[in-house]
């Protein structure tokens, strides 16, 4: 651990240069040697740290959903050229240059963090050495000396042999307690924030690989720090455990406000979004437009919780804009009450009444009287001549002398339409 300490020892003069303005200002207030000065030094000096790396951490996000929203493709890439290593290799790189997705932003955080962690150690371990390191002269050297968090010296190891504890001033058993009551809430702490993000902020809807990777890391993580906190100094554990809690409040903050979509915290989310934009008429603040935005972007494509909440505003009369905005629907501003006040939600459709007998009986003799009678046409049956109506009368009596032979012929005959015979045989 010395060795990788050492690889950053160029990052250890400033890192020993912020500690100390820091104590300088506790120790004003809580006295030079006390654990309360260094601790928050130490603490403060986290903050900062984690304040400078939100804007990594934000590329992080973007960077784990953009990888879970590509695990589909990536999956069939894999069982396409599963015999062919160096195409899958070719075509995921094609794939992220196409998507502009980096998988190793996910672990920027991380990555950036780790000079400032092995700095700390090293600045820590010269201390429990009696070495001075970056800004922290002989006096500063003693004060840290001195300091106690809970009985336990800064410098101090769960591993360190009691003659090692007692030149700190320190009882061994104090310090093998609040050392291991640190490392498990440090293993507690971390272990919470990834099952918070696994159970909560993952999207259910899409079964792959990397839900299963996240798993294992979710009970690796706590077993890595268990064992590599025996190690550490109780500086350390107090860098570490303050990093663990600021995370997992940073990761509760990003699921309840931004979660990711398809996730449990979505459906808790929008359900809280519906409510307050059915109360308020309108979304408030830049967050709610951005993720109203992007649901009404997606169109056909947005999952069961986005449907639910698009249906729940037009069931109140509302419409998402496409720049995130909620406005009034048009078919819920016609519906108006019957005292000129707006009424919620789209108008009721209007059932005719239904009229009694005697209204349909006059209703029906005013259409009659209201149509104009026809006049007889020149067809009609009083303008035939006289002589033609026993022509008429004889031409419809001749068929029926021979109806009975004809319906004896056709008995034998088939159903159906028949053949017309033809002219040459009548």
């Amino acid at each position: 651990m010395d060795t990788i300490a050492s690889l950053f020892s160029f990052i250890t003069t400033p890192v020993s240069w912020v500690i100390v303005q820091f104590h300088t200002v506790y120790g004003a207030l809580f006295g030079a040697d006390t654990g309360w000065a260094w601790g928050l030094s130490i603490v403060s000096l986290v903050i900062l740290i984690r304040i400078c790396l939100i804007p990594l951490f934000v590329k992080q996000i973007k960077a784990t959903r953009a990888m879970q929203t590509l695990q589909p493709e990536m999956k069939k890439i894999q069982e396409r050229y599963k015999n062919d290593k160096q195409r899958q290799s070719e075509e995921m790189m094609k794939l992220y240059k196409e998507t502009g997705t980096n998988p190793l932003s996910s672990c920027l955080p991380i990555l950036a963090q780790s000079p400032f962690f092995f700095a700390l150690y090293h600045v820590l371990n010269s201390i429990a050495n009696n070495d001075t390191v970056g800004v922290i002269n002989e006096s500063l050297l003693q004060s840290a000396q001195k300091a106690h968090i809970f009985g336990a010296p800064l410098a101090a190891k769960f591993t360190d042999s009691s003659a090692d504890v007692a030149a700190l001033d320190a009882s061994l058993t104090t310090v093998r307690i609040v050392t291991a009551i640190m490392i498990v809430l440090m293993s507690a702490s971390q272990f919470y924030t990834q099952r918070q993000l696994m159970t909560k902020n993952v999207d259910t809807t899409v079964k792959t690989p990397f839900m299963q990777q996240q798993k294992m890391l979710m009970y690796i993580f706590p077993i890595m720090f268990a064992v590599f906190g025996i190690n550490f100094p109780v500086g350390v554990l107090v860098y570490w455990l303050t990093t663990n809690v600021w995370t997992m409040g940073q990761q509760m903050y990003v699921i309840h406000n931004n979660p990711t979509p398809g996730s449990k915290a979505q459906a808790a989310y929008l359900e809280r979004l519906t409510k307050h934009v059915t109360h308020h008429g309108k979304t408030r603040g830049r967050g709610e437009r951005a993720i109203v935005k992007a649901i009404v972007a997606k169109g056909r494509d947005r999952n069961e919780y986005e449907r639910k909440f698009i249906n729940g505003l037009s069931k109140e009369g509302l419409a998402a804009q496409a720049d995130g905005t909620v406005v009034k629907s048009e078919a819920s501003a016609v519906a108006t009450a019957e005292d000129g006040t707006p009424t919620t939600g789209a108008p009721k459709r209007q059932q005719p009444k239904r009229q009694t007998k005697a209204q349909r009986q006059s209703g029906a003799k005013a259409a009659d009287e209201a149509e104009p009678k026809s006049e007889p046409t020149s067809l009609s049956k009083s303008d035939q001549p006289e002589d033609a109506k026993p022509a008429a009368a004889a031409k419809k009596a001749a068929p029926k002398a021979g109806a009975g032979g004809r319906s004896k012929a056709q008995s034998g005959q088939r159903k159906g339409q028949q053949r017309p015979k033809s002219p040459s045989k009548k």
